[in-house]
């Protein structure tokens, strides 16, 4: 899986970095030192991340980064992955991308009955199972469904996404037919589902309209309508 946002070089003292602006625990669920790798406006780089605490991280820029950017201090497309990161849902899946656990051509709306399960309701939408039922797959409760865990899901469901998560930091976006929302709240992210238009919240229900300043990114899933 890549992340993909835009970005602006920071200074602090003699340091030139690249925030990263979202928890990477969270999203990547994966802690650690961590080596990354991907493009810096297209060109190609490695780096090792600097941890700041709580799943915050940035790129520090050596002097072989900051070449590949020409003078560039803003407006720069970063895209990353991190190799040989484990799928947090192990062993063999009954499902493929050739034959998932559903074809996704509408959507039923499902709400939590409690907050901290807002990512296993979006799941339980697009894969059609109960809440409980997707709980139990992702072998997490209350709190514990981060973007990378449902990324996992979706590949063991068989249930297909492009392969890189957009952080729109606020800005406005031309959003896919379907898609995972992640919305800015508070510390943590909330996550709800848009599809052909109608926005899916496990919190609010059927919402027909959405605040482009609150959203953080998406991951675009693909459809059979």
């Amino acid at each position: 899986m890549y992340y993909q946002f835009w970005a602006s070089i920071a200074t602090e003292g003699n340091i030139s970095y690249i925030q990263i602006p979202f928890n990477v625990w969270e999203v990547c669920d994966t802690q650690g030192t961590l080596t990354i790798e991907g493009t810096m406006d297209e060109k190609p780089f490695t780096s090792e991340l600097e941890p700041l605490g709580k799943g915050m991280y940035r790129i520090p820029l050596s002097d072989s980064l900051s070449a590949l950017l020409t003078g560039k201090t803003s407006g720069i497309n970063i895209r990353f992955t991190i190799p040989n990161r484990k799928a947090y849902i192990g062993g063999e899946s009954p499902y493929s991308f050739e034959e998932p656990i559903r074809r996704i051509d509408s959507l039923k709306l499902i709400t939590q009955p409690n907050d901290g399960l807002c990512g296993q309701t979006c799941i339980a939408m697009l894969a059609g199972v109960t809440l409980d039922e997707a709980c139990e797959i992702m072998h997490c409760r209350d709190w514990q469904a981060s973007m990378g865990k449902m990324v996992d899901t979706l590949d063991y469901l068989g249930l297909a996404h492009e392969g890189t998560i957009i952080y729109t930091q606020g800005a406005e976006v031309t959003l896919p037919k379907c898609a995972i929302l992640m919305e800015k709240m508070g510390r943590y992210s909330h996550y709800l589902v848009i599809y052909d238009g109608v926005y899916y919240d496990p919190t609010e229900g059927i919402i027909d309209d959405f605040e482009m300043k609150n959203l953080v990114g998406y991951l675009e899933i693909r459809t059979f309508a």
